[in-house]
């Protein structure tokens, strides 16, 4: 079941880019529409002031197409393009206006809607300098008319330009807000992280050392102090036991703290020994080579400070492994001791999954330290990279408390 989600995923970025695509066809041919419509209209008007105009008819004919047609390529993404269409457009209609005093309304709504868009894509200049000719014509013009329509024309553009340019404004105005946020979001989701890496830190170096002392004086005191009762001895094992379980629950915790710190929140329970197998499952799949799990000894659950623990150090080793010995085999190997668990990653690799100073063993290493336990790394005997740690087990029924 579990394979069949990438595939219902896949199917359903399918529909969205094919809806996405839709949407887009549909927008472009709603743009086409509007100077199609222009355009048409502008034909018949000229039709019907056939008898009222001077001359020129087929000439205003086809200046009737010159100022709407362009409009298509001014609604369009190209910035050249769109400059050329709307100088196209306007000179359409200043030699509609004047020569032959037949700018038609289709024409007047091209010319408005084209400046509108100018302003509204930050061209604040061409837009201005596509009103400046019906300006001069308000004012040089002998044709009455010719005066009044000029003089409508230019004062709606400057509006139409201008409310493009409030809409720019606006936009770039919101655009800038919302980086600054996400800029601000992010200083402050990194100091927090920080802070948190500050905190692990501290739990780690004071705060764990001087728990791990009460676990080794109460353990020191009840094997060396000569005539002590029994129940003593049952009290001080109770402080040592407490200090331990102590011990384990705050390496979860610092486990949680640092990947936080790394990572983000993690909001899953921490996992354990029986999730091994996922995970080199997951390894086996990521890398594309063979990894292999082999367990021994009797299996029980252990504490679980100690089961994330290990799992987190195979998990590391793993990754190394991936990143460091790409298509190398790795065997993880697993054994179940009285006394401790001892893990073994090997990889057949070049040898060098990591280097000394990385913070990946140094991070193995810190984690099999606070629960008391080593790790070693290095060249594996016949080639290949080892890692080896050895962590003191405790079942969950001996960790409670008598």
């Amino acid at each position: 079941m579990t394979a069949g989600v990438p595939g219902r995923d896949g199917q359903v970025r399918r529909l969205v880019g094919v809806g996405r695509t839709g949407l887009a066809a549909a927008s472009r041919r709603a743009e086409l529409a509007v100077p199609v419509t222009l355009a048409v209209l502008a034909q018949a008007e000229v039709l019907l002031r056939r008898t009222d105009l001077a001359g020129g008819f087929a000439a205003l004919l086809l200046l009737g197409l010159a100022s709407t047609l362009p409009l298509a390529l001014v609604l369009g993404t190209g910035r050249l393009a769109r400059s050329g269409a709307a100088l196209a457009l306007s000179l359409a209609c200043v030699l509609s206006l004047v020569p032959f005093g037949g700018l038609t309304v289709a024409g007047v709504v091209a010319q408005l809607v084209c400046v509108y868009v100018l302003g509204r894509a930050g061209a604040t200049r061409l837009g201005g300098l596509l009103v400046l000719p019906y300006v001069v014509i308000a004012l040089g013009s002998h044709e009455q008319l010719t005066r009044i329509v000029a003089v409508l024309v230019a004062t709606l553009a400057s509006a139409a330009a201008a409310t493009g340019i409030a809409h720019h404004v606006r936009s770039t105005a919101q655009a800038h807000s919302a980086t600054e946020q996400a800029f601000a979001d992010t200083l402050l989701e990194h100091a927090a992280r920080g802070e948190r890496a500050r905190i692990a830190r501290e739990l780690h170096d004071v705060v764990a050392h001087h728990i791990s002392m009460i676990a080794v004086q109460a353990e020191t005191a009840r094997l060396t102090t000569p005539g002590l009762p029994a129940d003593g001895a049952t009290r001080l094992l109770a402080i040592g036991d407490t200090a331990r379980t102590a011990l384990t629950e705050m390496r979860r915790l610092l486990g949680v703290l640092r990947e936080d710190a790394d990572t983000g929140v993690q909001r899953q329970p921490q996992p354990g020994l029986g999730q091994l197998l996922d995970l080199v499952d997951a390894s086996r799949d990521a890398a594309g080579s063979s990894t292999r799990l082999i367990v021994s000894g009797p299996i029980t659950r252990l504490d679980p400070g100690i089961e994330v623990t290990a799992y987190r150090i195979v998990q590391e080793a793993l990754t190394n492994a991936r990143r460091h010995a790409p298509g190398a085999a790795v065997d993880v190997e697993l054994h179940y001791g009285d006394a401790d668990l001892a893990l073994r990653v090997r990889d057949n690799g070049p040898g060098s999954t990591a280097a000394p100073s990385g913070h990946g063993l140094l991070g193995m290493r810190e984690r099999a330290a606070t629960v008391g336990g080593t790790l070693r790394t290095g060249p594996a005997p016949g080639g290949g990279f080892l890692v080896e740690a050895r962590l003191p087990v405790t079942s969950e029924e001996a960790v409670a408390l008598p």
